[in-house]
């Protein structure tokens, strides 16, 4: 695992997959942004996951192609694809019994062969891949003992011990806490800043694929909705056309990405804060009303009748005196 990537061209062409007959993905077209880190966005069921299984060859075009350095990737045959390509799919099941360090150590699958078989070379890879996702403390423990969070990073940890050019991972922060979600995201980071991996993952919080995205892919209905950079790409109207949400883009205080700022029917915009009306005023009275009896920043005291009459209005104003 050492040495810098060597590039490669992936792409879609009026790409359509299906399961069972239904369409998911129809017609679509994209180009990988070699040597970046991609981001897919989009609502649940717009078929993010579908596209990178396509992509992977994991599922067969209903119509199109996926094209790797020229050649359509069904081309292929599967072993050499895998030692370019490497995925974290959704739902990974280890077989019973496993343990950690045999899980990890099938990522070097694609390297062997008749005349290639298991060497201290591989040892080090996987050694890498453990550390690097700090499992190294749980390598001797089987899988199926180990916590959600846990099972994640050892997923992860074998999509690196492949050691492939490309990484495509579908919701690789899935599971974790706070502070595990930034290990991992920082360490494909880390991979694409220092070794010029690929790196394709499917996220749903759209904050962090903006931060830690060189270029976004937003979907809806299965087909691309817009492509680009994040300051770029992510409006607004752009967030309410494929979330079906309205939202405010703000600037991240840390690094100064986009952060999408979602406005519901009970956190919208005070009037006359910014000469904006609130989301949904007239939903159930007011989205941002008067201050709640008893809310912070409210001199008001509860009051028991407006509390029992709770279905009149969200937020009912404070008693006189």
């Amino acid at each position: 695992m050492s040495g810098r990537r060597p590039q490669h061209e992936l792409r879609a062409e009026a790409l359509s997959l299906a399961y069972d007959g239904d369409l998911v993905v129809r017609d679509l077209a994209l180009e990988v942004p070699a040597g970046a880190v991609t981001a897919i966005v989009g609502a649940n069921g717009c078929g993010k996951s579908t596209l990178l299984r396509g992509l992977a060859r994991l599922l067969r075009p209903r119509s199109g192609v996926v094209v790797l350095d020229g050649r359509p990737v069904h081309e292929r045959p599967a072993k050499e694809v895998a030692r370019t390509i490497g995925i974290l799919p959704q739902s990974a099941t280890a077989p019973d019994g496993i343990t950690v360090a045999d899980l990890v150590g099938r990522g070097r699958y694609p390297h062997q062969g008749w005349f290639r078989q298991w060497t201290s070379t591989d040892d080090a890879v996987v050694r890498a891949a453990l550390e690097s996702t700090s499992t190294l403390d749980i390598a001797s423990r089987r899988v199926e003992e180990l916590s959600g969070g846990q099972r994640q990073r050892v997923w992860i940890a074998m999509a690196l011990a492949q050691d492939p050019d490309v990484l495509l991972l579908d919701e690789p922060t899935t599971f974790l806490d706070v502070a595990h979600q930034i290990d991992v995201l920082d360490l494909l980071l880390e991979q694409n800043r220092d070794r010029g991996t690929t790196v394709v993952m499917v996220l749903h919080d759209l904050n962090m694929a903006a931060r830690y995205a060189d270029h976004l892919v937003v979907m809806a209905d299965g087909q691309v909705l817009a492509t680009g950079a994040p300051a770029e790409v992510l409006t607004a109207e752009l967030v309410g056309r494929a979330f079906g949400v309205q939202a405010r883009i703000v600037a991240d205080p840390v690094c100064g990405s986009p952060m999408v700022v979602p406005i519901g029917r009970f956190h919208g915009v005070q009037p006359g804060s910014d000469g904006t009306t609130p989301a949904s005023a007239g939903a159930s009275g007011s989205a941002a009303g008067p201050a709640r009896p008893g809310a912070p920043g409210s001199d008001a005291t509860p009051d028991p009748a407006a509390a029992s009459s709770a279905t009149g209005s969200a937020a009912a104003p404070a008693r006189a005196g």
